[in-house]
């Protein structure tokens, strides 16, 4: 009896061993199609089911407890939750015929709900696309790692981010340095966004927020309309852009998520 205990719990250990490293390869392209098919029906997941991949990192503790919360959390045998890295968490996640783009950001926002409340961290969660077919799972995924990447770069404040909702920050992560460069010399010509104080910068984000409104943005800087047209003023003075005018806004406010782009890359390149 109890050598046929421990046969039994050896044979679930491999098959769990086994299922890690196969959705790991999934994961990295390092699988053929036919291995897909393969190995797939030996560890009984299915090929055509609609999945999503999460990338859940931490910011403080390594995975070991946020493992088991998650895992917790999502109990089907069809779901995937292993590590990445010591910070990163990946979940592949099998969903129903009619999940919406709704339904897979409340999912997000339960893993940041949950990981707080078990271990005291709040992550950061990204997720890609859905797809049809488990061969498809990677690409999932790697749209997951570019709403990490870009959520990092131009939405901090987010602990949510998502392939779709990435806008045209998305666009810009794909540019190529050199014609960032460019684009930063054209707009800004002699001037360096280093060249701006807290105080103008916070006007400047402010006046975004509330979409170019004078006196809304006056009102939640408590500073008299008549200030912050003067603050407006002098940017204009010094960029020769005039943020109360639509297109002058929009090329402002692109040129600052380029040069946002560009401290990240070069921050990289020092690491």
């Amino acid at each position: 009896m109890a050598k046929y205990q421990i046969e039994t719990l050896l044979a679930a250990y491999k098959e769990k061993f086994d299922r890690d490293n196969f959705i790991k390869s999934l994961l990295m392209d390092n699988l053929l199609l036919i291995d897909i098919f393969d190995r797939s029906k030996k560890l009984h997941v299915e090929l055509e089911v609609k999945r999503v991949a999460y990338l859940i990192e931490l910011q403080k503790k390594n995975q070991d407890d946020a493992i088991g919360s998650i895992k917790n959390l999502f109990p089907d045998s069809q779901d995937f939750v292993t590590a990445l890295d010591k910070k990163t968490i990946v979940v592949i996640k099998q969903l129903e015929a009619k999940t919406t783009e709704s339904d897979l950001e409340k999912i997000a926002k339960k893993m940041v709900s949950v990981l707080k409340s078990d271990i005291g961290e709040e992550p950061i969660v990204a997720y890609g696309m859905t797809v049809e077919d488990l061969k498809d799972v990677s690409k999932s995924f790697k749209e997951a790692k570019m709403a990490q990447e870009v959520g990092k770069i131009f939405f901090q404040d987010r602990n949510v981010n998502s392939y779709n909702s990435l806008g045209i920050g998305r666009l810009i992560y794909q540019l190529p340095m050199p014609l960032c460069k460019l684009f930063i010399s054209e707009i800004f010509r002699n001037v360096s966004l280093k060249d701006f104080d807290e105080e103008t910068i916070e006007t400047i984000n402010k006046f975004f927020e509330n979409s170019l409104n004078v006196s809304e943005t006056s009102r939640q800087l408590f500073i008299h309309r008549n200030t912050l047209v003067y603050r407006l003023d002098k940017i204009q003075k010094i960029t020769g852009l005039d943020l109360r005018v639509f297109d002058d806004a929009i090329t402002f406010k692109i040129a600052l998520m380029v040069s946002s782009y560009m401290q990240y890359v070069e921050s990289l390149d020092y690491k």
